[in-house]
């Protein structure tokens, strides 16, 4: 065993340390795809941020999050075609995440889009759940469900390890102009509501109700006035 992971290690950037990083990432993301609620993309984020600080390789974090996502799918698709909907049934009694009306709408996005939900899916916390197993579920043909599956695992992988690793790597840029525009903000927020109270205010104090003002008499009446008078 210890021969074997010094290979590893020096096959594997950066060492032993790494491997098991590898595979957290991939048992973790492996497992959710599965139908089992895990922090997945979580995983997959804190992993690329490692890479950025040179604790691991950011290439085999993709590659250990695509495999995952990959193999997971597929076992979920069989689990799903072989135990059917009824294994929904026993999940929502014991997962919120499976719940009736999710299950139903989740059915709706297969019924309507068919293997995009699968791929477009993987980026959605919940259809990254359900899509193995509906998949199975709803009999979709395995070849087009494993071609959407690896499509979508590879793109979502890296799309959210190279984001988060050049996130990582630019921290305290990112930081530092992060908070200048959250100053900004904040004095627009301000500055918007005190605007708003002041309007508010000067609407309150104008008296809504009629105003008691003595009319002013039109020259017609006055003439009518004075000739009443000298008679």
């Amino acid at each position: 065993m210890g021969a074997t992971m010094h290979a590893l290690a020096i096959a594997i950037p950066t060492g032993g340390v790494a491997i098991l990083a590898y595979l957290v990432v991939g048992l973790v993301i492996g497992v959710e795809s599965m139908g089992v609620p895990l922090p997945g993309e979580t995983t997959l984020i804190a992993a690329a941020l490692l890479a950025s600080q040179g604790e691991v390789n950011i290439y085999f974090v993709i590659g250990s999050a695509a495999t995952g996502a990959i193999i997971g799918d597929s076992v979920g698709y069989f689990i799903g075609r072989k135990a059917g909907r009824s294994l929904f049934e026993r999940l929502g009694r014991r997962f919120h995440h499976f719940s009736e009306a999710r299950i139903v709408k989740a059915e709706k996005y297969f019924h309507k889009y068919g293997v995009w939900t699968v791929f477009f899916g993987r980026f959605v916390a919940l259809l990254r759940i359900f899509a193995g197993p509906m998949a199975g579920m709803l009999r979709m043909p395995y070849p087009k469900f494993l071609a959407a599956n690896a499509a979508g695992g590879i793109a979502w992988s890296t799309t959210i390890g190279v984001v988060a690793y050049k996130i990582g790597d630019n921290a305290d840029k990112i930081f530092g102009e992060v908070s200048v525009w959250a100053l900004v903000a904040i004095a627009v927020v301000a500055v918007t509501a005190y605007v708003v109270y002041k309007i508010r205010r000067r609407r309150t104090e104008v008296p809504t109700g009629p105003l008691l003002v003595e009319p002013v008499p039109v020259p017609s009446q006055i003439k009518s006035e004075d000739s009443s008078a000298d008679a």
